[in-house]
């Protein structure tokens, strides 16, 4: 009496399923490596998010270049506008609460809400309230009504509302609102490159270059930097951002050393078409030094009530809180989506749940022993949910949602008959 073999069928085929069962735990122990990560790695998810310590070093430092400019033009706009007593905060106090502000806010960003995100002033509001708000009250009456928009805000997180919201709104709202603030943004860099420029018609209307053409020093800094950075992200270089605003720095020290095209607006307030619009690029005498944090704290919470009135300020907080929910909507969106942070749905997860790290594969039982029995042709039967051909990973770059990607969640063992 001959004992049958433990991997074959009654019928004499062999175990159903068992090539498709190997091909899977190939296909799921080469995507879900098995590697020794540190507690860094451990508690910043950065190998479940497809990412490494190197790449996320890169990142910060090709962030901090791109959002450095608000430190500079934050300042420009808060600190240059007097209020309605006449005074100014100064160019050097702003600047530095602002980089302390964007720096604290950031650090929590990543220790306690762990997402790859960075946090600084947004352009708009600081318009706003330099010259809606602060010319009808004093900076610090103005400062408290943004204290107090963002007091609102955090009670809307802590209550869940502002999540709510935020999953109602349409993604292609989101979208739009996204597209929109990168739509301003780079108008302002269009400005300061010189590309655009204001007209005598005042600040919105607009036009081409100085008297509609492209001239001057700084605009053909602005173009070279820009073809760079173009070239290199289409040919996907690593730290494509970085190198091209660095090229671009040092081509415009080196223009100024030499050309002195100098600052937009002369001595004596007479204008220089063909000059520098933000700031004049020079090597830092002094790159070292401790920042003015003589404004922390510098406000009055309720001050703007007495000012211009209950109905009023309440008007201006509504406006504050309105258009920094938004804005924040769709820069959220925007950033998510391009770090691939998004789900299956579209939204931001929130730390608390986010989906763990795949599970990694079980090891594939032994090889059966040959049997001298013919094996039936059709013995490669496919996993339920899985096509007949299937690829060997998944096609996409960078799976979003690795637990219901049909190629990249766990398999279940196929059973033995």
């Amino acid at each position: 009496m001959s004992r049958e073999s433990p991997w074959e069928t009654p019928s004499g085929g062999g175990l159903a399923g068992w090539d498709t069962y190997e091909r899977l735990a190939r296909v799921a122990t080469t995507a879900t490596p098995r590697t020794r990560s540190g507690s860094l790695d451990r508690y910043f998810e950065i190998s479940a998010r497809g990412s490494t310590v190197r790449r996320e070093l890169r990142g910060g430092l090709v962030t901090f270049v791109t959002m450095a400019y608000i430190v500079v033009l934050n300042p420009l706009i808060i600190g240059t506008v007097p209020d309605a007593d006449g005074r100014l905060l100064g160019i050097e106090r702003v600047a530095g609460v602002t980089a302390l502000v964007a720096s604290v806010m950031t650090i929590l960003m990543g220790v306690v809400g762990k997402m790859p995100l960075a946090l600084a002033t947004g352009l708009g509001l600081n318009a706003f309230v330099a010259f809606g708000v602060a010319t009808r009250m004093s900076w610090a009456d103005a400062m408290g009504l943004v204290v107090l928009e963002g007091l609102i805000i955090t009670v809307l997180v802590l209550t869940g509302f502002r999540t709510a919201v935020f999953r109602a709104v349409p993604a292609q709202l989101k979208t739009a609102i996204a597209v929109g603030i990168g739509l301003f943004i780079a108008l302002i860099g269009l400005v300061d490159g010189g590309i655009v420029r204001r007209t005598s018609a005042g600040v919105v209307p607009v036009q081409l270059g100085a008297g509609g053409s492209l001239r001057g020093w700084p605009v053909l800094v602005f173009v070279i930097g820009l073809l760079i950075t173009s070239v290199l992200v289409a040919r996907r270089v690593r730290g494509a951002i970085l190198l091209g605003i660095a090229a671009a720095t040092v081509l415009a020290v080196v223009v100024q050393a030499a050309a002195h095209p100098g600052p937009a607006v002369g001595p004596g307030g007479k204008p220089n078409p063909t000059g520098w619009q933000l700031t004049v690029p020079s090597w830092p005498g002094n790159p070292v030094g401790l920042p003015n944090l003589s404004l922390v704290g510098n406000f009055s919470l309720f001050g703007g009530f007495a000012r211009i009135g209950v109905l009023a300020a309440l008007l201006i907080v509504f406006t504050l809180l309105l258009a920094d929910f938004f804005d924040t909507v769709g820069t959220v969106v925007g950033v998510s989506a391009e770090a691939g942070l998004l789900d299956e749905n579209g939204q931001v997860p929130c730390s608390s749940t986010r989906s763990p790290p795949l599970p990694a594969a079980p090891p594939a039982p032994p090889r059966p022993p040959p049997t001298s029995r013919a094996q039936p042709e059709s013995r490669t039967a496919p996993a339920p949910g899985l096509p007949a051909s299937s690829p060997a990973r998944c096609s996409r770059w960078r799976c979003s949602s690795p637990r219901s990607c049909r190629w990249c969640r766990p398999r279940r063992r196929p059973r033995r008959w």
